[in-house]
């Protein structure tokens, strides 16, 4: 399909994209808190927003422009809005107090309550295609029959196969041409009896024989990523007469469960700031028998736990923010452990191997010593100051 570039969109004057910022998400250079496939969302949706302003749902907004700008452009009342993030929530929610923006919307999870009787569905569409099958099994199943889903993404980031996984769920599937760098999939005749929903799946881990649950955004699905992997045949030396202990950006919780499985004194805390990750995680640990001592919070970086409050922090930290590999996210992580360490408390950390994390360790949590080492992945311990 050959790209093209229409007539730029007509002038906006009610909202100030440009003034939307990512606070309190990771800040650099080259990441944005808007994009061109924002706008061509809403400009695609402006008519079916028009007629149903009052049955609008919004999936995947990163920073507030697809649910302000469906709110201040389009005219949406009520718009009921899912973001996997909290980060992202929290961006929403800045970014109309900074700009004056009334609110008209509310926080939902990916459920029924998000989608009952919506008309429109404002979509930006994430890279993995598990997490677009179980977002658009979810509006297939709950949505309005006569439901339009305008979902967009950058045309570097979308495969043919996003086609076919919507066409699992919906009965039409119309690809737009590229409109600077994105390009749109509009969906509609939802199949509500097509596909039964499988979503979240579980696996059992061969090596570990832990079960693993995982929704479909989740890191690694119901897999047990190589990094954890090299964390987990560690674990038992990590700070044996340890109580309280936390699994700070804890994905699918495989660590928390482990070693509360392990370790029937111990106390574990789940936290990861999001949504997908914290379903997850109380699955995997009510699958593997210790919901009665795996705690699951949503937050970020551990920002709702109490100071000082652990003797052991597990974590396997992110290394992406969206398309660029920056180093804040694991650096404000380990600040994060920290805080969340008492005096001699230990954070155990997997990274890979050509990352320079360990100066960063010793500057924000204190002595640092290696476990471990492969050519991929890297596992320290650094002693809280």
């Amino acid at each position: 399909m050959p790209d093209s570039d229409p007539a730029p969109a007509p002038d906006r004057g009610a909202l100030d994209f440009g003034a939307l910022r990512r606070w309190p998400d990771v800040e650099a250079p080259d990441l944005v808190a808007v994009d061109a496939t924002d706008i061509f969302v809403l400009d695609e949706a402006r008519e079916a927003v028009a007629a149903h302003p009052e049955r609008v749902a919004v999936i995947g907004d990163h920073h507030g422009a697809l649910t302000l700008g469906a709110v201040v452009e389009l005219g949406a009342r009520g718009v009921r809005v899912h973001q996997d993030a909290l980060t992202g929530e929290r961006a929403l929610d800045a970014n109309a107090e900074r700009l004056g923006v009334a609110r008209s919307w509310a926080h939902h999870a990916l459920d029924s309550s998000l989608l009952e009787g919506a008309r429109v569905v404002l979509l930006q569409l994430p890279r993995s295609l598990d997490a677009l099958d179980e977002i658009a099994g979810t509006v297939a199943r709950h949505a309005h029959p006569d439901v339009v889903v305008v979902a967009g993404g950058r045309v570097k980031h979308m495969t043919l196969t996003m086609n076919d996984v919507l066409r699992t769920h919906f009965g039409t599937v119309v690809p737009s041409l590229a409109r600077r760098k994105s390009r749109l999939l509009v969906a509609t005749g939802p199949l509500q009896e097509a596909v039964d929903p499988s979503w979240p799946r579980r696996a059992v881990d061969g090596a570990t024989g832990l079960t693993v649950v995982a929704h479909g955004a989740a890191f690694a699905g119901s897999r047990v990523d190589i990094g954890t992997r090299q964390l987990l045949a560690v674990l038992d030396q990590a700070v044996p007469t340890a109580v309280d202990v936390v699994d700070l950006g804890c994905g699918t919780g495989v660590l928390a469960a482990a070693i509360a499985r392990e370790r029937p004194s111990v106390r574990v805390v789940a936290t990861d700031q999001s949504a997908v990750a914290v379903a997850s995680a109380a699955a995997t640990a009510e699958a593997n028998g210790v919901a009665d001592r795996v705690s699951v919070l949503r937050a970020d970086s551990g920002d709702a736990l109490t100071e000082a409050s652990a003797d052991l922090v597990l974590l396997n930290p992110p290394f992406h923010a969206g398309a660029a590999v920056v180093d804040d996210l694991a650096w404000s992580m380990f600040t994060a452990a920290a805080r969340l360490l008492r005096p001699g408390g230990e954070l155990w950390v997997v990274f890979n191997s050509h990352l320079g994390h360990r100066a960063a360790l010793e500057r924000l949590v204190g002595p640092t010593r290696q476990v471990s080492r492969s050519p991929k992945f890297t596992v320290v311990a650094a002693t809280r100051h």
